[in-house]
C-alpha cells in the first residue's frame, strides 16, 4: 500500500503508484468490509514489518526523511522509526477506504478553523487551499463539502494504478472536480478558472508537476529542497489567498483539520519568481513544525533533498 519513487518526470524522480498489489489492496477493502478497522489495522501491522524487516528496497524509501527528522539513533532505532512511519501510513489509506466503503460516518473528522476558511472564501477570490502528503489528505478533502463552495483538485493518477481513492469505493463521482496537472499548459488556464469564478482549488505544495524551472529552494529540515511556487503565482495573479490545510491522526477513528498559515500575496505578475521565495519558505516551516509535531505522519516518500 506504500508509494515511492521510481519514474522520472522533467527530472523530478517519483510516483503516485502504489507497490501493492491488486489482490493485495482487495484483502484490506475486505478485512474493512467485514472486520472493520480492527482487523484491518492488525493486518497493517503485519504487513508493515514485513517491508520494514524483509524489504530494504522499500526501507531505503523512507530513509531520506528518517535520517533528517531523527538526526540521532542507532540502527535498531532507525528500523522502529520506518516501522511506525509505515504504519502510519498504511493507517491513512484504511481509514480513506474507510471513508468510502462504510461511509464518512465512521471517521469523525473537525476542523476547529473552518471559519478562517469561510471568511477567506467570502472574500470572493477565491481560495488556494495548499495541502501536503501529510496526515490523510483525502479525509481532508471528503470534509470539505461543509464549505459549500466548489472544490477543484490539482490532481495526477498514474496509469495502472489500484489504490482506489475514497468515493471509488462507492462508484460514486469524485465529490470533486479533478484538474490534470498533466494536461495543456499545466492545467493552469483551469486552475485561473477555478479562482475567477470565487470556489476553491486544492494544490499539493510539497510535489511537483512538470518543469522544474518552476520551482525555488528553501530549506525544510535543516537541508536544501525545491518546492513548486505555482501556487503563490497563481495567488498573485488572481487575488486570491492561500491557506495551508493539513490534517493529522488525532485518534482511532478521527483526523482534526488546522489552517497553519494563510498569505495574501500581491498582485504583480511581471515580478522575477524569487519573490515568492517567502511563501515557498513559509510552506516549508509549516511543514517542519508539523514533523515536529506528528513524525509519522509525513508520506512523502522520494528524496526531495536530492540535487537532480
Amino acid at each position: 500500500m506504500h508509494k515511492g519513487p521510481d519514474k522520472k518526470e522533467d527530472g523530478v524522480k517519483w510516483t503516485s503508484r502504489s507497490i501493492g498489489s491488486k489482490l493485495q489492496h482487495n484483502i484490506f477493502y475486505t478485512l474493512i468490509r467485514f472486520g472493520g478497522t480492527a482487523a484491518a489495522y492488525a493486518a497493517l501491522n503485519c504487513v508493515a514489518l514485513y517491508y520494514t524487516l524483509c524489504k530494504p528496497a522499500v526501507r531505503k524509501k523512507a530513509d531520506p526523511y528518517l535520517t533528517r527528522r531523527f538526526r540521532t539513533g542507532n540502527h535498531f532505532t532507525r528500523l522502529l522509526d520506518c516501522y511506525r512511519l509505515y504504519v502510519g501510513l498504511g493507517k491513512a489509506l484504511i481509514d480513506r477506504a474507510v471513508i468510502g466503503i462504510k461511509g464518512p460516518g465512521h471517521m469523525h473528522i473537525t476542523c476547529s478553523d473552518q471559519d478562517i476558511l469561510t471568511g477567506l472564501i467570502n472574500e470572493g477570490r477565491g481560495l488556494v487551499l495548499l495541502t501536503a502528503h501529510v496526515g490523510c489528505w483525502q479525509v481532508a478533502m471528503s470534509a470539505l463539502r461543509s464549505l459549500n463552495t466548489p472544490v477543484s483538485l490539482l490532481l495526477h493518477r498514474e496509469e495502472g494504478d489500484v489504490d482506489l481513492h475514497y468515493f471509488e469505493h462507492s462508484g460514486s463521482p469524485a465529490p470533486f472536480r479533478i484538474i490534470n496537472p498533466m494536461g495543456y499548459l499545466g492545467g493552469a488556464l483551469e486552475m485561473v478558472e477555478v479562482l475567477k469564478k470565487g470556489e476553491v482549488l486544492s494544490i499539493m505544495g510539497d510535489r511537483i508537476f512538470g518543469d522544474v524551472k518552476n520551482t525555488l529552494q528553501v530549506e525544510f529540515l535543516k537541508n536544501p529542497v525545491i518546492l513548486p511556487f505555482s501556487a503563490y503565482k497563481l495567488a498573485s495573479a488572481t487575488g486570491a489567498p492561500i491557506a495551508v490545510l493539513l490534517s493529522h491522526k488525532s485518534g482511532p477513528d478521527s483526523y482534526e483539520l488546522t489552517v497553519d498559515d494563510v498569505m495574501h500575496v500581491p498582485h504583480d505578475t511581471g515580478r522575477p519568481e524569487k519573490v515568492f521565495y517567502p511563501y515557498a519558505a513559509r510552506f516549508a516551516g509549516a511543514l517542519e513544525s508539523y514533523v515536529q509535531r506528528y513524525p509519522y505522519q509525513f508520506f512523502n516518500f522520494f528524496d526531495m533533498w536530492k540535487d537532480d
